[in-house]
């Protein structure tokens, strides 16, 4: 029976996809499992499946064009079955295709919208990034893509050795593309990527700031302009950014916060364990879970007829990707989990973010986001909302500055805090208490320690 490959629906908010890459072409054998293409969702780069063996008889969508979810990309059947009858049709997806229809889109979504699976544990850090653990084994097999099996065969890598940054680990082509690309002892062990939310004053280890998308140089001659579509991501962050700041009434406070002692905490933390390396914004989220406990009126949405409080304290934290775009990625039970926790975890995320390899359940869903460009040496800054949240906090650098304290000006370790608040849920009273109990944390973040 002939198996379809359509487009997945990679997320609540994707309504179109693009083709990337075929990694087949038509003629090619496919067994089950073998990954077809690489397309471009809202959110992620992913590779789908072949949910069934064949020969790919015809491709529909051609590299680089969109087409909405849904759509018949190609058709898998054996060398001598008749498809005209599906190249024929609209090529659109029947709303409720029977298992036997089943195509590469159901092993895409083990990776996006339909997936429960849980992201690999962050494995050792080195040079102050931390990786994903290598691909969990199943009967001491490697879960890997067919195509990442063979060119890790051609380029003399062993397989246990690769971070796998695929649904539930599994190893896909980018990572052996990336391991290759790391020195062999790094290599050794799994460094993915890191965070990219450090201060400047971080020291020695610190993440580097993050390199933009090259770009053409600007030149006083040749064209006055060029155009550049715009990416699945750019998209829907162009919609999202409207639908918030347009119909949301959004305010900003800003407080300073004396990071003295969060940096004392940091660098003891650090001291204790030096693989841990705990950054200011692992600290920071630690606290803004620990104040939104005590002020759960901020860990809130407006739900058009009703505002909704959330018992539990998921943290979205917006990451930068590789290529442009902004995604946020979630720690679910922020205000359960430990520093080192939080840190890890925090870590594992972004680097997966940035390379657009995250699992559904790890960029919804969050009740309050923290954004920061603290490591850009931005002091302060105002944050758009992310709905249907309410507030999202914006953090500056920590940067050393003079300050009068008992009448004489000394030396201090300062940080500015600004929350964009939805006025129709949070007022300015409520969240001015908020900030101020955020604020008394970091000033004494023994607290983070009961």
């Amino acid at each position: 029976m002939a198996v379809k490959v359509m487009m997945p629906k990679g997320s609540d908010t994707m309504t179109e996809g693009k083709v990337l890459k075929w990694l087949k072409k038509e003629g090619d054998t496919i067994s089950t499992g073998d990954t077809v293409v690489e397309i471009e969702t809202d959110k992620v780069d992913m590779e789908v499946e072949a949910m069934g063996s064949g020969v790919l008889r015809k491709i529909l969508v051609q590299t680089g064009k969109v087409v909405p979810v849904g759509e018949l990309l190609a058709v898998i059947a054996k060398p001598d079955e008749d498809i005209a009858a599906l190249v024929k049709g609209d090529g659109k997806a029947p709303s409720a295709p029977p298992p036997a229809a089943a195509s590469a889109t159901a092993a895409a979504s083990r990776g996006t919208a339909a997936t429960q699976a849980i992201s690999a544990p962050p494995g050792p850090a080195v040079g102050g990034t931390l990786s994903a653990a290598p691909a969990p084994e199943t009967s001491g097999r490697v879960l890997a893509s067919p195509l990442a099996r063979k060119m890790a065969k051609e380029m003399g890598l062993q397989l246990a050795s690769i971070a796998g940054s695929g649904p539930g680990g599994r190893i896909i082509r980018q990572d052996v593309e990336r391991s290759a690309a790391l020195p062999s002892h790094a290599r050794a062990a799994g460094t993915g990527g890191g965070h990219d939310v450090p201060s400047p004053l971080q020291g020695p280890g610190a993440t580097p700031v993050p390199v933009a998308p090259r770009r053409p140089p600007l030149t006083p001659t040749g064209p006055e302009f060029y155009d550049e579509p715009l990416s699945s991501m750019r998209k829907v962050i162009a919609t999202r950014l409207v639908e918030s700041k347009a119909p949301v009434p959004h305010f900003y406070l800003t407080i300073e916060v004396d990071m003295k002692r969060s940096k004392e905490l940091r660098e003891s933390a650090n001291l204790l364990n030096p693989d841990l390396k705990l950054s200011y914004n692992d600290v920071i989220l630690k606290a803004c879970a620990a104040a939104l406990r005590q002020h759960p009126e901020v860990n809130a949405s407006f739900q058009g007829e009703s505002i909704r409080y959330y018992n539990r304290v998921h943290m979205g934290m917006a990451v930068s990707t590789d290529g442009g775009g902004l995604i946020t990625p979630v720690i679910r039970n922020c205000d359960a989990k430990t520093l080192q926790e939080i840190s890890q975890e925090a870590k594992e995320l972004a680097a997966r973010a940035r390379t657009r390899k995250l699992l559904p359940d790890e960029y919804v869903g969050s009740t309050f986001s923290v954004s920061n460009l603290g490591m850009l040496g931005i002091e302060e800054f105002s944050a758009v909302i992310n709905p249907p949240e309410a507030a999202i906090l914006a953090v500056g650098a920590v940067t050393e500055k003079p300050v009068v304290a008992e009448g004489r000006v000394e030396a201090g370790l300062r940080c500015r805090l600004t929350l964009s608040c939805d006025h129709r849920v949070v007022d300015g009273a409520t969240a001015a208490k908020f900030l101020q109990t955020l604020k008394q944390i970091l000033e004494n973040p023994v607290y983070l320690a009961f």
